[in-house]
């Protein structure tokens, strides 16, 4: 990973936590909890969702050892499932809300480039690096950045986004098997990135030609 793209990529993804966090308090707050907006947080001021390690050291980490991938993720906007209208149907909402927000940004940043030759009048795109137009590595970047974001919080492991999706749909007489992904999430989250992640990764490759038309 090239230093500079390293670094926009670190760019892109503080932008792209944010508007995932502003997605869920927003969606909580359309549903009747006040609770982002009453702790400042429903904002799409940075500055207010930053976590110190998981937003600036872990992907500054990441570029600087040459990891070939950038991850990370701001703090949690806070909301109370029981201001939610529609019970878990609305909880479910309020976590879905942080990937569909991530899928909304990729598609629309796929599709400029899959028609910028048209609308923008850009030069089609090339795979030779040393041709290709700097809009469509900007571009690449941020779609590739924001379908990771929504692969990765749509895996039901606690604390992800995922789990809480899934939780939703689990009756309540079962509730010892959320309390249970609750206790090992972690641990099951830490396995999931070291040995499954690079088989389930392939799928983001996918899903960004079949928006973009580049194979």
């Amino acid at each position: 990973m090239q230093a500079i793209n390293g670094i926009f990529y670190v760019i892109v993804l503080i932008m792209s936590v944010v508007v995932h966090e502003f997605a869920h308090g927003y969606t909580a707050y359309l549903l009747g909890d006040n609770t982002a907006r009453l702790s400042g947080r429903l904002t799409l001021n940075p500055i207010k969702h930053l976590d110190l390690f998981g937003s600036i050291i872990l992907p500054l980490l990441l570029v600087l050892s040459n990891a070939g991938f950038v991850i990370g993720w701001a703090k949690p906007v806070p909301y109370n499932p029981n201001n939610v209208r529609n019970g878990r149907k609305g909880t479910l909402l309020v976590a879905a809300a942080g990937i569909i927000s991530n899928l909304i940004i990729a598609i629309f940043f796929g599709l400029l480039i899959r028609f910028a030759p048209s609308i923008l009048g850009i030069p089609a795109y090339t795979s030779d690096p040393l041709l290709v137009n700097p809009f469509y590595t900007i571009t690449t970047i941020i779609v590739i950045m924001n379908l990771v974001l929504a692969l990765f919080n749509i895996i039901p492991i606690p604390p992800l986004d995922g789990s809480k999706i899934l939780f939703s749909f689990i009756p309540t007489k079962y509730r010892y098997i959320e309390n249970f992904l609750e206790k090992w999430g972690m641990f099951f989250l830490l396995f999931f990135i070291i040995f499954l992640w690079s088989s389930v990764s392939p799928i983001i490759f996918t899903v960004f030609s079949l928006i973009t038309g580049i194979n």
